[in-house]
């Protein structure tokens, strides 16, 4: 068999799994040498350069992808019933650039030390450890939906618009910064997705492009949750892959934010998560606490529940699937389950800082 162009690089996919994999059992080298020095220039120049676009240029370059797959497909498809090998050798020679490409841009952030070891937090907790938090999240949320609306029963509205919440979020990183230099956001590209109606039918809040760089939020989300996931998305960027990192550095600039709507709506986040996880072996006890919810604090959480609820289709699970299969592939065991592993992050922040 001649060894093409094609074929040599569809071959090459084989050991940059191998060298992916290697590099994943020294964290620390990833560490050190990629997600603190080689990424940062990566990522400095790729939000310099979209950075300044108000619309998403990535959104744009999967949308342009698809097409003109989908219309390579169609008008070549006759040729490629004939030739399915050469088709096959072409699929594989793409997926080998892809491979490379997002490894060496963003995704060997998957394999870096965890952020537990920078807060030197403990990733596991008791159940009554659970219980106290929760408590304590119940009235922190109870107390902000008064404070804000000076009525228990009436939901939190935000009063700003998509790209305030932005600039705010940037505020947050900016005050954030100080004690966790770590956490460093400089050259922001944070924006609207030109994809969120599909975003929101896969079940998604938002995503970064590993490609260009551009945090993207889904611009259909209600303003209660949009802060959470717009600072969700920048912690991406910053060079946290995994989900409960990232989910954990949302909640931390959103709750440290000065501005009280961001405080409610990070308290009421974490109480989510925190709610979810009693729900696993006791669901009786969460009704319970549910009881102690302001009337107006179960609207918001009703008005997200009905948000999901309205786009709910038959192929969001299976989109579910592939990303899940997709976070296991990177390093992430409990693929889409470790979003929820964040609570192990912020019980063990609330006990370090006595809060």
């Amino acid at each position: 068999m001649k060894l093409t162009l094609n074929r040599s690089i569809a071959i090459l996919l084989i050991p940059q799994i191998i060298i992916v994999k290697w590099l994943g059992s020294y964290p620390e080298v990833v560490e050190k040498y990629y997600s603190n020095l080689l990424y940062p220039i990566i990522a400095s120049f790729f939000r310099t350069l979209f950075g300044w676009v108000p619309f998403s240029i990535g959104d744009i370059i999967y949308f342009s992808l698809i097409v003109i797959g989908l219309g390579y497909i169609y008008t070549n498809r006759k040729y490629l019933r004939k030739n399915l090998k050469v088709f096959f050798i072409n699929c594989i020679m793409i997926l080998s650039i892809a491979y490379f490409t997002f490894h060496l841009l963003w995704g060997l952030n998957y394999y870096r030390e965890p952020i537990s070891k920078k807060f030197n937090l403990k990733e596991e907790y008791t159940q009554e450890e659970l219980l106290v938090l929760t408590k304590n999240l119940i009235a922190k949320t109870n107390a902000t939906q008064l404070k804000i609306t000076k009525d228990s029963a009436t939901a939190v509205i935000f009063p700003y618009t998509k790209e305030e919440i932005f600039s705010k979020t940037l505020d947050g990183y900016t005050h954030l910064n100080k004690k966790y230099p770590f956490l460093s956001y400089q050259k922001p590209s944070i924006k609207e997705s030109l994809l969120s109606t599909g975003l929101t039918y896969m079940g998604y809040g938002g995503y970064l492009n590993p490609f260009t760089n551009e945090a993207q939020v889904n611009a259909l989300l209600p303003k209660f949750r949009f802060p959470v996931v717009a600072g969700h998305e920048i912690g991406h960027q910053i060079g946290y892959s995994a989900e409960n990192e990232t989910n954990f550095i949302g909640y931390l600039v959103t709750v440290r934010n000065s501005d009280i709507y961001f405080k409610y709506s990070a308290y009421a986040y974490a109480l989510g998560y925190c709610l979810n996880d009693i729900n696993k072996n006791n669901p009786e006890l969460v009704k319970q606490l549910l009881e102690e919810l302001n009337p107006g604090v179960k609207n918001n959480y009703k008005e997200m529940s009905t948000f999901w609820n309205t786009y709910e289709n038959p192929l969001e699970p299976i989109f579910k699937s592939i990303y899940n299969s997709f976070l296991k592939a990177n390093n992430q065991t409990k693929g889409i389950q470790s979003y929820n592993s964040v609570v192990s992050l912020i019980i063990s922040y609330h006990k370090k800082n006595n809060l």
